[in-house]
């Protein structure tokens, strides 16, 4: 195995063929099934993009209608699910709530052993209608409060805001929330999407798949780092506060979460722009710009000083804080989003599926005797 062909982390290893998503860097566009996915966020549901993903075209207006059908159809957690997680102590982090529940799961499926792309279609509708339920009564339940149910009367994407906040949404709030899930949809091959991968390469299951994704994702170095922004926020408190922290952790060479993704190093994350709009928006709506003027001081000093431009997260994590939702539920709301786009991934890895299985460099000892041990002991 030659050194020429090791590259640490992977890094621009193609991995894998898909028809699902590519970022386009140079373009500054991310690409789902052929579209821009900035493009889709400005004009559609995510319910469209649900269809799009698992489908592989836009579901026409009655399709879009049928698709809510069958989300508000799955969304029965079996009780078995809340018993189980009632069973953990309060003090699990969502994340590995949401890992146990999404895992536990596979045993309340009757046709786990079916794998046909028509029993993964249901599959991931399941996931996606109950998954949300899993991120918002794992919080609740942890809390000793009541459970909230979806109801009937509200959009897909109004109850799963509904369901965490336990206030129906305006109209607003629903606009902002679609796009947060439209723009943590999907992503092309991260850590999450290629550990799903892997495992569905051993022709493993649907839930495992998303159960290794949950645990790739909580890290602050994927998923976790919206949390991470949203706390170096709150600790800063104003503009100036934020200014002195960020010029801190640089001066004592500290990552600041929110920049420095691989793939984004030298260009524009497309999907932190939008949230950088939706973040304006929602600030001169609600006369409070202070967390907007905070994030704008802290990207003009990391592009100065480092020249690295902002991810997803660093925008995304006050859209969310400003949407109700708790810091400790921002990944889980990412991997809520991120389940079509990881059901698109396992299905289309089953149907040409190759087994991963990468070799190493070498670097420990060669040519040590066992009988050279015994002789000296």
């Amino acid at each position: 195995m030659s050194i020429e062909s090791y590259k640490p982390g992977l890094e621009n290893v193609i991995a894998c063929e898909t028809s699902i998503s590519y970022l386009d860097v140079e373009h500054e566009e991310i690409v789902i099934r052929g579209y821009d996915l900035i493009d889709l966020a400005r004009q559609l549901s995510y319910v469209d993009v649900i269809g799009l993903l698992l489908d592989g075209r836009l579901p026409s207006p009655d399709e879009r209608v049928t698709i809510e059908q069958m989300l508000s159809e799955q969304a029965h957690l079996p009780e078995g699910i809340y018993a189980i997680l009632s069973s953990l102590p309060a003090s699990t982090h969502p994340m590995d709530a949401l890992r146990t529940g999404v895992s536990a799961l596979s045993g309340f499926d009757p046709e786990l052993a079916n794998a046909s792309v028509e029993a993964n279609r249901r599959r991931a509708f399941r996931l996606l209608a109950l998954v949300p339920q899993i991120v918002a009564n794992s919080y609740h339940i942890a809390r000793g409060e009541g459970l909230v149910q979806p109801r009937s009367d509200l959009s897909f994407v109004a109850n799963c805001l509904y369901m965490i906040t336990k206030r129906e949404p305006s109209a607003a709030e629903e606009r902002y929330y679609n796009q947060v899930l439209m723009v943590y949809c999907e992503h092309e091959l991260p850590n999450s999407t290629f550990a799903a991968r892997v495992i569905a390469s051993t022709q493993s299951d649907m839930y495992g798949a998303l159960t290794g994704a949950v645990a790739s994702l909580k890290g602050p170095l994927h998923g976790g780092a919206n949390e991470a922004v949203m706390n170096m926020l709150l600790e800063a408190q104003t503009v100036e506060g934020f200014e002195r922290l960020v010029r801190t952790k640089l001066a004592n060479k500290e990552k600041i979460m929110g920049f420095g993704h691989r793939v984004y190093m030298r260009k524009s994350d497309p999907r932190a722009l939008l949230m950088k709009e939706a973040l304006r928006e929602m600030s001169e709506a609600s006369g409070d710009d202070r967390l907007y003027h905070m994030c704008l001081a802290g990207e003009e000093i990391v592009r100065e000083e480092k020249g690295l431009f902002p991810n997803l997260d660093y925008y995304a994590a006050p859209v969310m804080h400003l949407l109700g939702i708790p810091v400790e539920l921002f990944t889980p709301v990412f991997f809520a989003a991120r389940v079509v786009g990881l059901a698109a991934h396992v299905t289309e890895q089953l149907e040409h599926n190759r087994l991963f299985r990468p070799r190493v460099l070498y670097t420990g000892p060669r040519g040590n005797k066992v009988s050279q041990i015994i002789a000296d002991n």
